[in-house]
């Protein structure tokens, strides 16, 4: 029977070849460890509290009381989706009560955010989640757009070795990285929720293949010894390097659109790599 190591030892083990194929389908992985956690700050939920509207006559003090406040992690904050009754608050701040002294607000009846919300900027300027409103009875949505990436990945985990096997590793090492970085680039100019949550869920389906091809084509080039380094620190390395870039572009990029950009150009200095 064909022996494969035998067959090709001549290559020798740790060659400039080998090398140059270790370092470049392990820097390949790179893109990897940031789409794949990319969601924690494009969908990230920044405090935020009903918005009441500028033309509303209050004073100061029942503007800063409008908002009742609920016990959250062992502290008192301000409630995130119902506001005291604007009506009622608006009666009481013209007979020229006071909240808390003449008014107890606990008899005050509340309702939704019928206006929309205030987000704080303190960690974000902006995430879908306060592009699209994704809190209160809509805060289902932000988790299930983290769900459908990896409904995508575990939907290309399904498909992307027997690809490789009919179309060849490389042809799929590329092309799926393509879609990785084409569908992220399209998100960007997302138009609502759906759409960004549908491109994610292909964006996910790229990602796991371009892993799986590029993991599998290093195991089958490389020769015994470098294959366990591959396998272990060269592709897991190489995954946290990603990984660690990414909080790292999210603390000075605080718009997910830019943040995104940011996360997309590196995909397309791979593409030279096909020759």
């Amino acid at each position: 029977m064909f022996n494969y190591e035998e067959a090709t030892a001549f290559l020798g083990e740790w060659g400039p070849f080998q090398r140059l194929i270790f370092f470049l389908l392990s820097a390949s992985i790179i893109p990897n460890g940031y789409t794949g956690l990319s969601a924690v700050f494009l969908a990230a939920t920044p405090e935020h509290w009903c918005r009441i509207p500028a033309n509303v006559n209050l004073s100061s003090a029942w503007l800063n009381a409008s908002i009742p406040l609920v016990k959250r992690g062992g502290r008192q904050v301000r409630s995130q989706c119902n506001r005291y009754n604007l009506e009622a608050l608006l009666n009481f701040s013209a007979g020229n009560l006071e909240p808390g002294r003449d008014v107890n607000l606990s008899q005050v009846g509340q309702e939704k955010c019928l206006d929309g919300w205030e987000f704080s900027r303190e960690y974000y300027d902006n995430t879908i989640v306060t592009e699209w409103k994704l809190v209160c009875d809509n805060d289902w949505k932000a988790p299930l757009t983290v769900s459908l990436l990896f409904v995508g990945v575990l939907l290309g985990s399904f498909i992307s070795g027997q690809l490789s096997d009919r179309f060849g590793r490389k042809n799929v090492l590329f092309i799926t990285m393509g879609i990785q970085t084409a569908f992220s680039f399209i998100q960007i100019f997302s138009t609502s929720w759906e759409m960004f949550s549908v491109l994610f869920l292909i964006v996910g389906m790229g990602q796991i293949s371009n892993y799986v091809a590029a993991f599998v084509l290093g195991a089958e080039i490389l020769g015994k010894s470098i294959r366990i380094i591959y396998g272990t620190l060269g592709v897991c390395i190489f995954y946290a390097i990603g990984y660690m870039m990414l909080p790292l572009g999210a603390y000075f990029i605080r718009d997910w659109r830019l943040l995104l950009v940011a996360l997309t150009i590196p995909g397309l200095l791979y593409f030279p790599l096909w020759w």
